[in-house]
């Protein structure tokens, strides 16, 4: 039966029915409406009104509460499929969410499933969030409020004796985290937090080798560079019953958290940046106020719940809100006392941030699974790039400073990774902040030495980098005698640079081997070695290619789109053939990694095609095997249907081997539908709901398909359907510099034929006078900075155009200027009086250039208002802004339509 018979009939919904008595067949009928949302590539997806009742039976099931009746296993599998469903519509559907209700009603079932069975709390969420700019705190029950909030007048004594006594079964205490220091138990943390400050030092190692909270909240070392554990039995799903019906349940209800935060990752992703942060304050920790209870959060999740995975999930979700969030936060200040009689939102902002660097470095502490690790200090790198610290009270980059330097010795390198991608982030942060400045200056000692360090101490800084050795001062020296140290930062980049990896980690000085085994070779350009060792690596590559590892197969695959780059090898026929051939096999992978990888390489090797065909001549293009070309031409096609990591490249390449294809080669057979597939595949493309780069570069690989004078630009069907879809793009696009590439492409042809019939010239024409008159019109503050570059662009294609027109195309642009000629003109004027600057293609024009140009279009007695529009004299040092008034520089110039 078809789909349309399914809904016409009523089946599913009549099953899925909050009312419907039989629970298993209402969740059967749930996850079949789920899976009918999945998206099949190649396939047409739902249609808009089956979305929209897809959309609302999900809702209505995860706005369900548990009956008596049902069982808490079968409740969560409901809920699952509901969720699953969601996030296909978001996902698969490119479903956009745009009302408010619709945007808060979904939001305030998420936030619920969040934290769906998680021990110890237990919230109550409105039918619907609100953009709102204070904290909503959520109701709770009664009993896990005493539970979760206890008085914040207990001394610390008394919180030590609490985590001695004994749990509830069902609490943390059952999942094997508890501990007399649980930098996990945020309720019990907070109030402590507010009676420390930087000056609480401890003058005597602590022996419990932890990280103390205190360490934490204070900006101090932790007392060992050891990273910190969870003292817990197992990190499995469930612990004391494993396999028993309460570690069921905990499993299932994990599912849910884990579902829900999926789902949320997606809407994020949905909703525009402006729209998302009005609720900023329901899903992002604010410091609670006197009497208040804290608000639950994302961070709440981070820090509470048991399985390792769900707090990985909140930590990424966490960091796709803050990612793009720096114009959101730049209000935020509290620099200066405020003293007023309410808390501005500057404030409130501002201590969010605070709150959230507090929550972060908790859970830094607390955490001990390798993942969530990596994710917490992403998270941190994303706050950090946003956060205006110039505007807050410093002392927070020192706090994430010390804390993260135990972690660039951690045993999993992807922890090891992102804490350096956190240092970098820190040192980028603009000003340039003192405080960041005396970070930099601390002494290689602090926080990266010492008993238990994983860090090389000074006597290997001093044996991997010389000068390092030459400007250390004499232990015992007076203070300020000896010229300062170079930085530990630079110090330690260099030293994993030139130390053996192996090594670069070692737990003691001792570990490290003897000064002549110390030092490795730095990386050389191919063409300083010699012919055999050349040979060797490129042997040894194309060996790789071919591994069971897929990290090994992608790294591999990188390394030859590098290689191909390489003057000394890429003019060679035969390497570039065996590249393309371990490309192209990679590029099949199973694995969605290699197939990226490989994609980026087969744009290289494609550019390097580009390359030869301009340097070498066609001397090049018939060595190469005509079969090879077809295998590219296909396979990129191929790729083009992948996920966006992959389809970036992949048109890319697509662009340069339509742009590589000789006469004979579009004359052959063979080529002829495999020339035809890829055009539909980049014309789909430009017009698709993709990110903005792999459009982007769609529209630079059809203005390299322009350029190809071989291809029937002006006579064939497709030539029609791009030309449409880029002049769709060139008016709508959000994103400017898919619009600035799209105006480039339609100025690529350069001759009047290659454009086609005068309507469809003239539908050019139309669609970049629309352009210009929108090069305006955004709802993204980040775009207006390439507004002038959109104009310079739409303007040189306008004139290009008019440069090409035959006479029959004059009255049709007569009429369009008549009616949008007071519109544009400003924008015209002010190109052609501005001094020469180069375009994103890399071309020059200066002010003589465009004049030469002009004087090539048609005559005024063919198109006097276009003429007069265009060629009229200007007065000297005349300029024209945009909305200019008839008394205006232009109307100055004597210029009239």
């Amino acid at each position: 039966m078809s789909l349309s018979l399914y809904f016409l009939s009523g089946l599913l919904l009549q099953f899925s029915d909050p009312a419907q008595p039989d629970v298993e067949l209402r969740r059967a009928a749930v996850r079949s409406m789920a899976n009918l949302c999945l998206s099949v590539p190649g396939q047409p997806y739902l249609d808009e009104s089956y979305r929209s009742v897809c959309f609302q039976t999900f809702l209505s099931v995860l706005q369900s509460s548990k009956t008596t009746d049902v069982d808490d296993i079968t409740f969560c599998m409901l809920l699952q499929s509901a969720l699953k469903g969601v996030q296909s519509l978001l996902n698969g559907g490119k479903m956009k969410l745009m009302q408010i209700d619709q945007i808060g009603a979904l939001l305030a079932v998420l936030k619920k499933c969040m934290f769906h069975g998680l021990p110890g709390l237990s919230i109550e969420v409105p039918t619907a969030l609100y953009p709102a700019p204070l904290p909503q705190y959520d109701k709770r029950s009664p009993v896990k409020q005493e539970q979760s909030e206890p008085a914040t007048s207990k001394q610390t004594g008394s919180r030590r004796k609490k985590c001695k006594g004994k749990q509830k079964k069902g609490e943390f205490g059952e999942e094997g985290r508890e501990d007399s220091r649980d930098a996990g138990d945020e309720s019990v943390l907070g109030a402590d937090m507010q009676k420390l400050h930087l000056g609480d030092v401890q003058g005597s190692p602590c022996p419990d080798p932890r990280p103390r909270v205190s360490d934490v909240c204070a900006g101090r070392d932790p007392p060992s560079c050891q990273p910190c554990k969870r003292f817990s039995s197992s990190e499995s799903e469930y612990s004391d019953t494993e396999g028993g019906i309460q570690g069921k349940v905990r499993s299932y209800q994990a599912n849910v958290r884990q579902g829900a935060l999926a789902c949320f990752l997606s809407t994020i992703k949905s909703i525009e940046k402006r729209v998302l942060y009005g609720y900023w304050s329901a899903f992002v920790p604010d410091a609670p106020g006197i009497g208040s209870p804290q608000s639950v959060s994302l961070m709440t999740i981070a820090l509470k719940d048991p399985s390792p995975k769900t707090r990985a999930c909140a930590l990424q979700a966490l960091s796709a809100f803050l990612e793009g969030s720096k114009q959101f936060l730049s209000v935020a200040e509290d620099a200066n006392d405020h003293k007023r009689a309410f808390t501005p939102f500057s404030v409130t902002i501002a201590s969010s941030i605070r709150e959230l660097h507090r929550c972060l470095l908790l859970a830094l502490v607390a955490e001990s699974s390798s993942q969530t690790l990596t994710q917490i200090v992403k998270c941190l790198a994303n706050l950090v790039s946003n956060a205006p610290y110039s505007r807050l009270k410093p002392g927070l980059l020192t706090r994430v400073w010390n804390q993260i330097k135990p972690y660039i010795s951690h045993k999993d390198v992807n922890v090891r990774v992102s804490s350096l991608t956190l240092l970098g982030a820190i040192i980028s942060v603009q000003a340039p902040l003192p405080e960041v400045q005396l970070l930099l200056q601390q002494p290689s000692s602090s926080g990266l030495s010492g008993s238990g360090s994983a860090t090389p101490g000074r006597e290997q800084w001093r044996k991997a980098v010389p000068w390092a050795g030459e400007r250390e001062s004499p232990q015992g020296s007076p203070a300020g005698c000896a010229p300062p140290e170079p930085c530990w930062l630079l110090r330690l980049c260099v030293s994993l640079i030139v130390l053996p990896r192996e090594d670069s980690c070692s737990d003691s000085d001792t570990a490290f081997p003897a000064l002549g085994s110390v030092y490795e070779p730095c990386p050389l350009r191919l063409e300083a070695l010699q012919g055999d060792q050349q040979i060797l690596c490129v042997t040894l590559l194309l060996g790789l290619n071919h591994s069971e590892n897929p990290l090994v197969k992608a790294a591999a695959a990188r390394a030859l789109g590098v290689y191909i780059l390489f003057p000394c090898l890429r003019q060679d026929v035969m390497f570039v053939a065996d590249t393309a051939n371990a490309i192209l096999n990679s590029l099949h992978d199973k694995s969605p990694n290699v197939r990226a990888k490989a994609a980026w390489s087969l744009g290289n090797l494609t550019d390097t095609l580009i390359i030869n065909m301009e340097t070498m001549g066609q001397s090049f293009q018939e060595e190469l095997s005509d079969l090879l070309l077809l295998k590219l031409l296909r396979s990129a096609t191929e790729a083009s249907k992948d996920r966006d990591k992959v389809k970036s490249n992949a048109v890319r390449a697509l662009g340069n081997v339509l742009h590589f294809l000789q006469p004979c080669h579009v004359a052959n057979p063979r080529f002829r539908e495999a020339i035809e597939e890829s055009l539909q595949a980049l014309i789909a493309t430009v017009g698709s709901e993709a990110t903005m780069k792999v459009r982007w570069n769609a529209c630079y690989a059809l203005g390299n398909v322009f350029k190809n004078p071989a291809l029937p630009l002006g006579e064939a069907p497709w030539a029609t359907q791009a030309f449409s879809a880029l002049s769709s793009v060139v008016k709508s696009c959000k994103n400017f510099k898919v619009r600035i590439k799209s105006a480039m492409a339609l100025s690529i042809p350069s001759r009047r034929e290659c454009y086609g019939s005068t309507e469809q010239f003239c539908q050019i024409w139309s669609a970049l006078v629309v352009a210009l008159q929108r090069s305006e019109d955004t709802e993204d503050f980040l775009e207006f900075k390439y507004s002038s570059s959109l104009r310079s662009q739409l303007c040189q294609a306008l004139l290009h155009l008019l440069q090409l027109a035959r006479s029959t195309d004059l009255p049709l642009i007569g009429s369009s200027l008549r009616e949008h000629g007071q519109a544009i003109r400003p924008y015209v004027l002010q190109y052609l009086s501005s001094p020469g600057q180069e375009s994103e293609a890399g071309a020059h024009t200066d002010l003589a250039e465009r004049e030469r140009g002009l004087q090539g279009s048609p005559g005024e007695q063919d198109c006097p208002s276009g003429h007069a529009f265009l060629c009229h004299p200007r007065e000297k040092g005349a300029h024209a802004s945009p909305g200019g008034s008839s008394g205006s520089p232009g109307a100055q110039t004597g210029i009239s339509v």
